[in-house]
């Protein structure tokens, strides 16, 4: 499954040709698929609970990485 042909954009930091691209859509089942444009036969699946924490934690100013 390609993650990516379920979609209908591109994120607007994507530098084109599909580099460093993250996609991701829901599936039918509830779950959202995840997949990285290096590696697209790889695909992660998580809740949508998970997932909105993720967003949550990358949005917010309280993150350190590194």
């Amino acid at each position: 499954m390609h993650v990516g042909h379920q979609l209908g954009g591109e994120s607007s930091f994507s530098e084109g040709a599909g580099a460093n691209c993250v996609y991701v859509a829901a599936h039918p089942t509830g779950r959202i698929h995840l997949q990285e444009s290096d590696a697209p036969a790889t695909t992660l699946t998580t809740s949508p609970t998970a997932f909105a924490a993720l967003i949550r934690t990358l949005t917010s100013s309280d993150h350190t990485f590194g």
